[in-house]
């Protein structure tokens, strides 16, 4: 029998065509979300959301801001709420690569991408009562350091470690900025554990032969998906920019503590945005809350 404990509320669930993200997308479903799931390709993604029982799905490349700014405004104009927004699409690239808006692969799907979605859909997110975001990081923030100067490696040697290390350690502390800024959307980031899920396996070098490797002992999509479906459904008290481990409050590095990293990383995000979706212009941040504060009031009154 399904769970209805999310009956009634709206979910929307990135890189959930496998992995935990497929997990975290059914899961969800079974305990009565309607789960909107979004992937690349439009086949999968569609016979995925059949599979998991989603409400709906939206194809977008997530590496692609113009793509991800479409997305949000397709999902705006199907629904009036966002409960829950689960930025889980991410990936590690063994050789610099760079999207079709000339930014490196890596800091352009697992930072600006939840970035961005994140931003666009806060007018929803802000109007749902209880809200909250959940951002799929990774233990590999830890020793990761974050360069500002040069996040997308153009100026130093490229690392695909060094560069998922800097995207994660990114998620952390845009999950903690977003919980300051975010005027009462709740935001939180998380490890999933070693999963073997097909992660890293998106090339042919010596990255994909070691996650081969390293998924014999490694954990399922199920259990790595546990910590994401409890951050998304429970009703539990949660520490608002917390950064969660197998379900419990969990200290991040010192680094990602760094409230003026976040803050920094937060307004160097704000001008890849604005910089590279020249065909409209975005409001600005302050602008998102005002809007929806006055359409508040407007409700109220």
């Amino acid at each position: 029998m399904q769970n209805a404990g999310m009956a009634g509320k709206t979910v929307l669930v990135t890189g959930a065509t496998n992995g935990i993200g497929l997990v975290t997308a059914r899961e969800l479903a079974r305990r009565g979300a309607d789960v909107v799931i979004l992937g690349r390709n439009a086949d999968r993604t569609a016979r995925v959301a059949q599979d998991v029982g989603a409400h709906a799905f939206i194809v977008a490349d997530l590496s692609e801001m113009k793509s991800t700014v479409r997305a949000a405004a397709e999902f705006c104009d199907r629904y009036d709420r966002l409960d829950v927004l689960v930025n889980n699409a991410g990936a590690i690239f063994e050789t610099r690569q760079t999207s079709s808006e000339g930014v490196e692969m890596t800091w352009a799907l697992n930072h600006l991408a939840p970035f961005l979605l994140t931003r666009q859909l806060m007018s929803l997110l802000l109007v749902t009562p209880g809200s909250r975001v959940v951002t799929v990081a990774s233990a590999a923030h830890q020793p990761a350091r974050l360069d500002l100067n040069d996040p997308e490696f153009r100026a130093r040697k490229y690392s695909a470690w060094g560069a998922y290390g800097q995207s994660k350690l990114a998620n952390v502390l845009f999950a903690r900025e977003l919980a300051r800024r975010g005027a009462g959307v709740q935001s939180y980031s998380l490890h999933p554990g070693m999963v073997a899920s097909g992660f890293g396996h998106n090339g042919q070098g010596n990255l994909n032969r070691l996650y081969k490797y390293v998924d014999r002992f490694a954990i399922t999509p199920d259990e790595g998906a546990r910590t994401s479906v409890y951050l998304s459904s429970t009703s539990d008290q949660l520490v608002n920019g917390g950064y969660y481990v197998k379900r419990r409050p969990s200290t991040p590095s010192a680094r990602a503590l760094d409230d003026g990293a976040a803050y920094r990383l937060w307004e160097i995000s704000e001008g890849y945005v604005q910089g590279a979706v020249k065909s409209r212009t975005l409001p600005t941040w302050e602008e998102i809350l005002h809007e929806v504060r006055n359409l508040t009031r407007s409700a109220a009154g």
